[in-house]
């Protein structure tokens, strides 16, 4: 599969995102963006701070994703965002400037993700903020899910199969 669909690879914070989605991204031809990249820097202070961000806050940060899919989109190039997109009005949003996003959640318990962030070094989104993410978590209808526990080499390859299947 190359040049494949525009795809939202979401999930909780330490779920694997930004690793599967830039693997994803290659085998598919497609452009990796993340959107930890597009986050203004009071955002990335606030939750380095171990403060979870509000709605109000993620407005300019999912408008300037929203922006650069529109342009993507706009330049015939398809992609792969990693974005945690855990609300379905989130979701909805993105999908205003990429209609017919694909949709996948990678999904694993909190056990698993907490280990792996609490191993993750530099990173602004620490541990602390889990529990934060898995209630503001609202599961996509429609969406792909697929687990994490195995490798990324295989989290792949599953995403590519369930795609194959749905387009």
């Amino acid at each position: 599969m190359t040049n494949g669909p525009d795809i939202l690879l979401m999930g909780v914070s330490g779920c694997g995102k930004s690793t599967v989605g830039a693997l994803l991204a290659a085998r598919l031809g497609s452009t990796f963006l993340d959107a930890d990249d597009f986050h203004p820097v009071a955002n990335v202070e606030k939750m380095a701070a171990g403060n979870p961000l509000t709605d109000e806050d993620r407005v300019p940060w999912l408008e300037s994703i929203a922006a650069r899919l529109a342009e993507m989109r706009s330049e015939r190039r398809t992609f792969v965002l990693a974005c945690s997109a855990l609300k379905e009005v989130y979701r909805s949003f993105l999908c205003q400037a990429a209609p017919g996003l694909e949709v996948v959640l990678l999904k694993g318990s909190p056990e698993l993700i907490r280990k792996r962030l609490s191993s993750r070094n530099g990173h602004f989104m620490s541990a602390a903020l889990l529990t934060s993410q898995f209630e503001a978590l609202e599961t996509p209808a429609g969406a792909i899910e697929v687990g994490i526990e195995a490798p990324v080499d295989i989290v792949v390859a599953q995403i590519l199969a369930a795609l194959e299947t749905r387009l």
